[in-house]
């Protein structure tokens, strides 16, 4: 692995995954293919797949990959901790398992890193494979009279409606793409691990903004982004994890959360609708 010059620091790229299928395989090929020097840190939340394992041998020579198994699925915050703990890099890249990134792309997030002020954390647009912008690379915190906004398809809810094709500050961007300072990082104490799966990257960039940093979406970076790759195996189990941490989001932050019986109803209100959403969850699994 190149030395890093100290205008361009070692990066280190975490990459949790979970069953995560063979888009792991294209992820850990397309960070690797990149040129700014770097180390990835995959880590493994117990997958059957067999695929950690093989990315493994075959990368067996090269020093920039370091293959980290968990004996249990830890969730994805937690994994990207311990996968932190272990990191060299002055700035982490948080990646999810199924999306692609090139030089270009990776080379603006650090300028952007590098060049803005008092930057706490950059995100990328997400799209997937016909270019379609994922909603959630740019969003509000989902305070309860947003997400009410959303749910009823009026104005003011939690996305923004036309995502920039240049840099802008954001509340949230997606958890999918995420590169922060180390030293940031670690003053946050990392991720929420009370949260298992979804919202913690709501949560982190809050937190961000709560300590004085600025959240970026660079508008101009667009990153391939498979989706679902885990969750495609285990659709129940991963909506009640987001149903829980849409709950522990609301909780820790909105001020609405203050009033009990404004929580007693949003409570009720979001596991009625995970309840609901079982059924066809577990008839479109039958029908694969």
């Amino acid at each position: 692995m190149p030395a890093p010059s100290p205008s361009q620091p070692l990066l280190s790229v975490i990459i949790v995954s979970a069953d995560s299928g063979p888009s792991l395989r294209d992820c850990v090929k397309s960070v690797l293919a990149c040129t700014t020097p770097l180390e990835v840190l995959l880590i493994d939340n117990a997958s059957s797949d067999g695929i950690p394992q093989a990315i493994a041998r075959a990368r067996e020579g090269d020093p920039r990959i370091n293959v980290i198994y968990n004996h249990a699925n830890l969730g994805f915050g937690p994994a990207v901790n311990r996968a932190a703990a272990k990191a060299r890099g002055k700035a982490f890249l948080i990646l999810n398992p199924d999306c692609l990134i090139d030089q270009a792309a990776l080379q603006r997030l650090l300028d952007i890193l590098a060049t803005e002020e008092k930057v706490g954390l950059v995100g990328a647009v997400v799209c997937d494979g016909q270019g379609v912008p994922d909603p959630a690379s740019l969003r509000h915190d989902p305070l309860l009279g947003r997400a009410l906004a959303t749910m009823f398809k009026r104005d003011g809810g939690v996305h923004v409606e036309t995502i920039p094709d240049h840099v802008v500050e954001a509340e949230a961007v997606s958890g999918a793409v995420m590169l922060m300072p180390q030293r940031v990082f670690e003053w946050l104490n990392g991720f929420d691990e009370a949260y298992f799966l979804h919202c913690e990257d709501l949560d982190l960039c809050r937190r961000v903004r709560d300590g004085g940093w600025r959240v970026l979406l660079a508008g101009d970076v667009r990153v391939l982004h498979g989706k679902g790759g885990s969750s495609r195996h285990r659709p129940v189990f991963v909506s009640y994890h987001k149903h829980r941490g849409m709950w522990r989001w609301f909780y820790k932050f909105d001020p609405a959360a203050r009033k009990p019986h404004v929580a007693a109803v949003v409570w009720l209100g979001i596991w009625a609708h995970f309840l609901l959403k079982i059924p066809g969850q577990w008839l479109r699994m039958a029908r694969r």
